[in-house]
């Protein structure tokens, strides 16, 4: 078994008490301090001497265990799934399972955030100790009731018994006797082999909430003498607000108030001096009477910078792939020499457009600012982003700030910046109440917070017995470049170069699902698909040759990646997909990609419909260490595929003007129900290492195998994204 200390520097990681109504209440750390809100030590009533303790599960006298869930819900289920880990330590009935949403405060929580598939991941271990300590001191306090040992009893779904007797009690009969018990320094963890509810399926703890429509989401959210309010961001990058018909709007049916706000002072990490700090707010009693106004918004906007269109950002592009510096890179041996001594050289550029998040709940958040407090509710996926942001715009200390946080309909990112909150608070602070601010489809489509668009140039050379003997890669990006210099094939070819190049843009960019990754992964898998056919090698067997030299002679030590395991979810997934059988009318694609410390490796199979291509059916093979919940793991992988291959078919986002063209729906294209794969079957790697992410690494080789399984139906290369734009259909032979 393995063992996990519980003290660090003399002090406990957790903490007992008895539980207000009776019980036991088991406080355990994330290496935080603790905090002052009185309002949430209340709600769960947390003694004022703990010290570094953010946790927590309630055992009440009932025998009910109430698990507080840390992190934000963006549909990760990470509300079920952390729970789990804790209640398979601790041994209790899942039925006895309370799962609530602890308070979103990071004075309590350390990684209290939904972002970069880290959730599972960073909380394993705190989780696991703090269900362990807590079945440890149950034990103790029944073995204390009747005068035997620890090793005497045992425990199941919450009942402790005598392992040679007949004496059981249960965890909420023994747990008020367990309060003055010292916590151990050092307790056991399960083997992962006796796990007994890790690794199987559990329903969402919201999902009769969810389908019987109760209120969970941010737009949910009501509070008595509320108001809402819509606002009016530039129309254009490089612009901002000089003034606007104040009067006439605040005079409209419904509105109470009109006026011009600034946060300049919040979170930059969104925006950095590009005019995006001064808008328009209307305050009003219905959405339909602020969405007349703003129509009726007649505002003057100043040039801050030049504004910038989609023909200038492809020149800023190619411009930096020529003389821009690169900020990472990585080169061994002398790929130059290598390349003019190749028998064969390949050279391809890809390029991806712009992209918003297009979450399906709009950007929303209540706030309540007086003059000593603010108070904050709705969906964000970084809760001390927004609580430090508030707190330097309104000048009010951050335990004066408090966040709570609703479920959140769709994040991908979009929702770790935290400006919608922020202005919900200032306009909160201009009005003197409580107000919930609403964006519509186009307030969150053109104020920015985009996927990056980037280009990359791949260039490969083989020798006379088609080896590959140099590799090269030089990728730019608006504002940030794609290259991870580190990464595949990095460590597998004696000849590399990979250089990372940022160009300069005033459009607002933010991390969009997979950062970088996205786009890198479909550009290089797609790429090495074309180094494969001019070498005369199968795809995956091309790759495997690549992962044989990085398991058995890796050039350079800082690969990022393990080969073995990276090999190991192609060999799975040529396995489950029968790779190498022919069906008539029907096109295969691979791709594997790592990333968020896990490998996924991808089959596609697509038939053409009347000259298009549909996917009809996706293998994936997972390695993401220990599964916690199979079918929310498989609802997150496929959820992962599905987007991928609706952006890179259909989506994109131009400018003109440095204005945003597609602003809604009826020109952004997302896929449709109808264009999704028919089936995806998802395969994990049986593994004993401890959780990595599994949000985001299932979307990226799903943009290469695509393009790859085109390829094979059309004959066309796809270079560009969407790849629809791109595809000569009168070419297509259906």
């Amino acid at each position: 078994m393995t063992k996990i200390k519980t003290r660090y520097n003399r002090r406990s990681f957790l903490k007992i008490s008895a539980a207000a109504g009776g019980g036991m209440l088991i406080g355990f750390s994330w290496f935080t301090g603790c905090t002052s809100d009185k309002k949430i030590k209340e709600k769960v009533a947390i003694p004022n001497e703990w010290f570094e303790i953010n946790g927590y599960i309630k055992i009440g006298d009932t025998g009910m265990v109430t698990i507080y869930s840390p992190n934000p819900e963006i549909g990760q289920n990470v509300r079920t799934s952390m729970p789990m880990i804790v209640a398979e330590e601790l041994d209790v009935d899942w039925d006895n399972v309370v799962v609530e949403q602890a308070p979103l405060n990071t004075g309590f929580y350390q990684n209290q955030f939904a972002g970069g598939s880290l959730s599972i991941k960073l909380s394993w271990n705190a989780l696991r100790m703090a269900g362990a300590t807590g079945r440890r001191m149950l034990l103790e306090a029944a073995a204390n009731e009747w005068d035997v040992a620890v090793s005497d009893l045992d425990v199941e779904k919450g009942i402790i018994k005598e392992i040679n007797g007949e004496r059981t009690i249960s965890y909420g009969e023994i747990a008020s006797k367990a309060v003055g018990i010292e916590v151990p320094e050092e307790i056991e963890l399960k083997d992962i082999t006796d796990f007994q509810l890790i690794g199987t399926s559990k329903k969402n703890v919201d999902g009769l909430k969810i389908v019987t429509g109760k209120p969970v989401y941010g737009l949910d959210f009501k509070r008595e003498g509320m108001q809402l309010a819509m606002i009016q961001h530039p129309p254009a990058f490089g612009m901002k607000v000089t003034d606007f018909n104040e009067e006439e709007i605040k005079n409209m049916p419904g509105i109470t108030d009109a006026f011009i706000i600034d946060t300049s002072v919040t979170d930059k990490s969104w925006s950095d001096e590009k005019g995006f700090f001064e808008l328009i707010a209307i305050v009003g009693k219905s959405t339909w009477q602020l969405m007349k106004a703003k129509k009726a918004l007649k505002a003057n906007w100043e040039v801050v910078s030049e504004p910038e269109n989609s023909d200038g950002h492809a020149d800023a592009l190619a411009e930096a792939l020529v003389s821009g510096e690169a900020g990472a890179k990585r080169i061994d041996g002398d790929p130059d020499m290598a390349f003019s001594k190749a028998v064969k050289v390949i050279e391809r550029t890809y390029s991806s457009p712009f992209l918003p998040h297009n979450c399906m709940e709009p950007m929303n958040f209540f706030a309540n600012v007086t003059e000593t407090s603010a108070e904050l509710i709705g969906p964000t996926q970084t809760p001390k982003a927004l609580e430090d942001s508030v707190s330097k715009l309104l000048d009010l200390p951050v335990e004066d700030i408090t966040v709570n946080m609703t479920r959140i309909g769709g994040g991908f990112g979009r929702r770790l910046y935290v400006h919608f909150g922020v202005e919900a608070a200032a306009i909160s602070k201009k009005i003197g109440g409580p107000v919930k601010l609403i964006y519509s489809r186009e307030d969150d489509m053109t104020q920015g917070t985009y996927r990056p668009a980037y280009q990359s140039v791949y260039k490969a050379g083989l020798d006379e017995n088609n080896n590959l003997i140099a590799f090269s890669v030089k990728g730019a990006g608006l504002p940030e470049g794609p290259v991870f210099p580190n990464r595949f094939p990095a460590g597998t070819v004696e000849n590399y170069s990979a250089q990372k190049i940022d160009a300069k843009t005033n459009v607002t960019t933010g991390a969009w699902r997979a950062p970088r990754s996205h786009f890198t992964a479909g550009a290089e898998q797609a790429f090495l698909d074309e180094v494969a056919e001019l070498a005369g090698k199968d795809p995956i067997d091309f790759r495997l040759e690549l992962f044989d030299r990085a398991m058995n002679n890796p050039v350079g030590d800082n690969n990022d990646y393990d080969p073995e395991r990276y090999a190991g979810v192609l060999k799975l997934v040529k396995e489950k997909s029968n790779w190498g059988e022919t069906t008539p009318g029907i096109y295969r694609g691979v791709a594997a990609y790592f990333c968020h410390s896990s490998y996924v490796a991808e089959v596609m199979d697509v038939v053409l419909d009347n000259g298009k291509p549909k996917v009809k059916k996706v293998w994936c093979a997972v390695d993401c260490g220990i599964v916690v919940n199979p079918d929310a793991a498989k609802n997150m992988i496929q959820g992962g595929v599905i987007d991928g291959i609706g952006h890179a078919l259909y989506s994109q986002l131009t400018f003109e003007g440095g204005a945003p063209v597609e602003t809604n729906f009826d020109r952004y294209q997302l896929i449709r129900h109808a264009q999704a794969p028919e089936e995806i079957e998802v395969f994990f790697v049986d593994s004993t290492i401890d959780p990595t992410g599994l949000g985001e690494p299932g979307l990226p080789p799903a943009v290469g195998a695509l393009a790859n399984a085109i390829y094979q139906a059309t004959g066309q290369r796809l270079y560009k994204q969407p790849f629809m734009n791109n595809l000569q259909l009168e070419k297509v032979v259906g």
